[in-house]
């Protein structure tokens, strides 16, 4: 867990946010604006609906940025890789690959990151958070 992410629980469920992952498809506030309020702080306030509201809002993340656990479920954050991962790739309008499944990711450096359930990769190489999309192919008009 990066020192930016956050933890937001409402007793029954946590939410998880990795703001590192997000491209700001904006699916959330428009799903859920109670709950995902981003003019407001804490931008997520899960006790403003129910508890499967939020789920099926986090379940839509595009990018994985959001993710849940039902409290009954939280264990440890650290996230151990699958044994037989499959992962799905797809290739989006004018935007960034969609990853489902569970992924190393070698850095550059040859630091590895492992990732489980969906993210986006930057296609238009200017995201500032390479390999990861930040959004910014909605901002330069990116065109695939």
């Amino acid at each position: 867990m990066s020192k930016f992410d956050k933890t937001y629980t409402n007793g029954e469920v946590t939410v998880f946010w990795k703001p590192e992952m997000c491209m700001h498809s904006t699916k959330c506030f428009h799903s859920l604006p109670e709950v995902f309020n981003p003019t407001i702080r804490p931008w997520v306030q899960l006790d403003k609906s129910t508890t499967d509201k939020i789920v099926e809002t986090v379940k839509n993340c595009p990018s994985g940025a959001l993710s849940y656990k039902y409290n009954d479920e939280v264990k440890s954050e650290k996230v151990q890789p699958m044994e037989n991962p499959s992962v799905r790739i797809e290739v989006t309008n004018n935007g960034p690959l969609m990853v489902t499944g569970s992924a190393v990711i070698i850095n550059k450096d040859g630091t590895e990151t492992i990732k489980e359930g969906k993210f986006a990769l930057c296609r238009c190489g200017q995201s500032s958070r390479k390999p990861f999309c930040d959004g910014t192919h909605k901002t330069i008009t990116f065109d695939s």
